[in-house]
């Protein structure tokens, strides 16, 4: 390697220009710098294939393009199964190593270890540098050496780590003469369109994530986080930075830094960090113990009998389960790809305890929508709802999806705002609209089985179910010890 041998910076789930480690590695190294992305199907086309995610990441690509041409640099795009494509690629332009943020998921890393052996045949080194998460997840673990699978005290531990510095964008790249690469549209890259409505996706790229940060911080989001973040009527109350986060248009590490210091760390902010700690969390579970990609991390759990309801999943799917909360949250998704983390928590628990359907079926269908839909967050959340996961609660915890609603929704602004059939429903029976009268049906215009349907389950008997069910797998499981 010559200090004229061109870097390249090989881009995934960090698809932007400020507080980048890898590329401020490669500017740094005074080099010429190729980015890259490689469009690989086997993720795009793999059992979490998403339209939504798809165009969101087409898009954001596009935009970085602009970005990186506006500093006199170029965006090279390839198409392929990435350890065909890195070695190829820096053959081409004479590289002499390969840098890029490290990657913690289970394919990630089986996908790596692959590209780093067909660059090490030609005599190439990759680097991998943090950039993805705040804290990496050998920097977090028990007095015995293993991963947390109880968040208190990973929190405190990770809350006592110090975090990097913020690094600048650069002004400047220093180019490679290559051939680009023709960018794919959604088509070519095998989707019709997203499933939700375009116009209620987020606008993608770095500078469209940028400003969602600075009108997060400049409304005081980060301060109010702690009193508001669970109310479901209010659609500010979140950050809406999670498809940023996935995708990396923004830096873990700065936002963090820059949520604590707009009330000089005080409880809204530190709330706010400690969700960013949940995402840690779950991402160092999964690269701890890949296994819980398939299975529960509670292993009683293993063999828990789950009903074979085609026709409830899909009335689960749609947002025709007769519980306003759940039906309201499950079209959100299905025309947003997203959905606020109170809601997540509501609808995954009533699949998997008030319906017994198999945590997995509710994963894939997230999965499937979700704009920021993420392997370890999702898989922990849905683990976590179905109480088989890490930092388990007793499976007698069943979220009552009523009680939540009026809780977190009280005079049903968010149900009205997704289910425009239940709109004339006095505010009262707004959460159990079955328990109106007929005349009360008919003057709100919302007769139960007709115009929307009645409850799918009865909850308390459902709970009941439930309960019995979970406990059966913990006895089965005992015997088997």
């Amino acid at each position: 390697m010559t200090r004229h041998d061109p870097v390249v910076v090989w881009l995934r789930r960090d698809l932007r220009l400020h507080d980048h480690p890898a590329l401020s590695d490669a500017v740094a190294s005074g080099r010429p710098v190729a980015p890259l992305f490689v469009f690989d199907p086997a993720l795009l086309h793999g059992r979490f294939a998403s339209p939504n995610r798809t165009w969101f990441l087409l898009a954001s690509i596009v935009a970085l393009r602009r970005e990186l041409e506006a500093r006199g640099s170029r965006l090279f795009v390839r198409v392929g199964d990435p350890s065909g494509v890195l070695p190829a690629f820096a053959r081409e332009i004479r590289a002499g190593d390969v840098v890029v943020s490290r990657d913690h998921t289970p394919y990630g890393r089986r996908r790596d270890r692959a590209v780093a052996t067909a660059l090490a045949d030609a005599q190439i080194d990759l680097r991998a540098k943090r950039g993805l998460l705040i804290h990496e997840p050998e920097s977090l673990v028990t007095g015995a050496g293993a991963g947390y699978t109880v968040f208190g005290p990973f929190l405190r531990r990770w809350e006592a780590l110090p975090m990097r510095d913020v690094l600048p964008a650069p002004d400047k790249l220093p180019t490679v003469e290559a051939d680009a690469g023709a960018m794919p549209d959604l088509a070519g890259l095998g989707f019709d369109g997203p499933t939700a409505e375009e116009a209620r996706l987020p606008e993608p790229g770095e500078r469209a994530a940028r400003r969602r940060l600075e009108t997060w911080l400049d409304t005081g989001g980060p301060v109010d986080y702690d009193r508001t973040r669970d109310r479901l009527d209010d659609p500010n109350a979140t950050s809406h930075l999670s498809a940023d986060l996935r995708f990396g248009l923004l830096s873990p590490v700065e936002i963090a830094t820059r949520a604590l210091a707009s009330d000089d760390g005080e409880e809204g902010s530190r709330r706010f960090a400690s969700e960013l700690a949940w995402r840690e969390f779950y991402a160092h579970a999964l690269w701890h113990a890949p296994r819980i990609a398939r299975e529960p991390m509670d292993e009683r759990y293993r063999d828990i009998i789950w009903e074979d309801d085609t026709a409830g999943l899909e009335a689960w799917q749609d947002g025709r389960t007769g519980y306003p909360i759940v039906d309201a949250a499950m079209r959100q998704l299905r025309q947003t790809g997203w959905l606020p983390n109170r809601a997540r928590m509501i609808v995954a628990s009533f699949l998997t305890k008030d319906m017994l359907i198999d945590w997995r079926a509710g994963e894939r269908h997230f999965m499937t929508h979700l704009i920021d839909g993420d392997p370890a967050s999702n898989l922990g959340g849905w683990q976590w709802a179905a109480s088989i996961g890490t930092d388990s609660r007793p499976f007698v915890r069943v979220f009552n999806p009523t009680t939540q609603a009026k809780r977190f929704d009280p005079d049903g602004a968010y149900v009205r705002t997704w289910l425009p059939d239940l709109v004339h429903v006095p505010e009262g029976r707004i959460h159990e609209p079955w328990t109106m009268t007929p005349d009360e049906q008919a003057a709100a215009g919302c007769h139960i089985g007709v115009d929307y349907p009645a409850p799918i389950v009865d909850h308390a008997s459902a709970r009941e179910r439930a309960l019995a069910r979970y406990a059966a797998a913990v006895a089965t499981a005992a015997r088997s010890a």
